[in-house]
């Protein structure tokens, strides 16, 4: 089965919520991962709820980490790469284990960041649920495409 890792710059939110729909829309064809370059070292707890309202598990011990967990020696092997940020994007990632010397795929899906919103609980579930529909219909593209 390939695997997929999603990146974000606080691995908190966006990749979270990647990781958890891909794993349960792509079960038993991809495996997904999440980290970050800069990861918060906690995932927000919106991301997890915007799951649970799908009936989606969050992923199993969901925390943040450092995509430099993905780059040593012993990771899983990464068949695609998707940055989900802009500023993750334009960092300089490690260099990804490959496997048969073939590199992962990278892809960049943009969306912008639930978590910088301010206000009322509700607007902030607001952006979360957008987001979180943005990143199932690139999901479920994707899913389509590598059919």
């Amino acid at each position: 089965m390939p695997n997929i890792l999603f990146l974000c710059t606080g691995n908190s939110a966006r990749s979270i919520m990647a990781e958890g729909y891909m794993n349960h829309a792509g079960a038993g064809r991809w495996r997904a991962f999440s980290a970050g370059s800069t990861p918060t070292g906690k995932v927000n707890p919106f991301a997890l709820e915007t799951l649970k309202a799908h009936d989606i598990a969050p992923p199993e011990g969901a925390r943040s980490k450092s995509w430099d967990e993905f780059a040593q020696d012993g990771a899983p092997i990464m068949d695609a790469v998707v940055t989900v940020c802009d500023n993750a994007a334009g960092e300089v990632c490690p260099v990804w284990p490959t496997q048969a010397g073939k590199a992962p795929r990278k892809l960049h899906w943009s969306f912008p960041d639930p978590a910088a919103i301010e206000g009322a609980e509700a607007e902030k579930r607001a952006a979360f649920e957008t987001v979180f529909a943005d990143i199932r219909a690139r999901i479920d593209a994707f899913l389509k495409e590598t059919a």
